[in-house]
């Protein structure tokens, strides 16, 4: 008896592998549904994670700019510096981004695979493809933008006199004559 129970239950784990199989590939061609769907984001990242190392020198550079060039010869070495972060960033962000969407199936889709179930991931894509979630993110410029213009309004009567106050602390202690203050705008 218990010879035909197992015999019995051998196709139905076969059948139950076969199955497993089948919503396994399911899952990963959702997995890499989604990653296409977030590419744009992944490329974002990368491309400011290669632009960081740039911002801080360029930042310094500005301010060595400043203090050690003399007046005469700025412009032509600042024209010199854009030539350097050009070059810099022509050859890096595409390296970065590049390296990210192929490192992103098995970092990030690793994850979303291991985390989410098949149906979770239908109905992220579902939320994601949907028209409501495509109007909502075109929006995000505009929102920003709204934000950013309300918060200048409210913030830099009290915000510019402390970056004039700031500005002022850290020539005297370079040593170099302030410029015009960066305001907030």
């Amino acid at each position: 008896m218990k010879k035909l129970i197992v015999l019995a239950m051998v196709p139905l784990m076969a059948l139950s592998g076969v199955a497993q199989a089948e919503s396994s590939a399911a899952k990963k061609e959702l997995v890499t549904k989604l990653l296409q769907l977030q590419q744009p984001g992944i490329e974002t990242a990368a491309r400011a994670l290669a632009e960081r190392p740039a911002a801080v020198m360029v930042q310094q550079a500005g301010l060595a700019l400043q203090a050690r060039v003399t007046l005469d010869k700025r412009e032509a070495v600042a024209k010199d510096m854009q030539a350097d972060l050009k070059k810099y960033l022509d050859e890096a962000v595409p390296l970065v981004t590049e390296r990210a969407l192929k490192l992103a199936p098995s970092t990030v889709g690793a994850l979303i695979e291991e985390k989410f179930s098949e149906q979770e991931l239908k109905e992220l894509i579902a939320i994601i493809e949907s028209p409501v979630n495509r109007k909502f993110v075109a929006l995000g410029g505009d929102m920003q933008k709204a934000l950013v213009e309300k918060l200048v309004a409210e913030t830099q009567d009290v915000i510019n006199p402390k970056v004039k106050l700031l500005e002022q602390s850290l020539s005297k202690r370079l040593g170099i004559t302030p410029a015009k203050s960066p305001a907030i705008k």
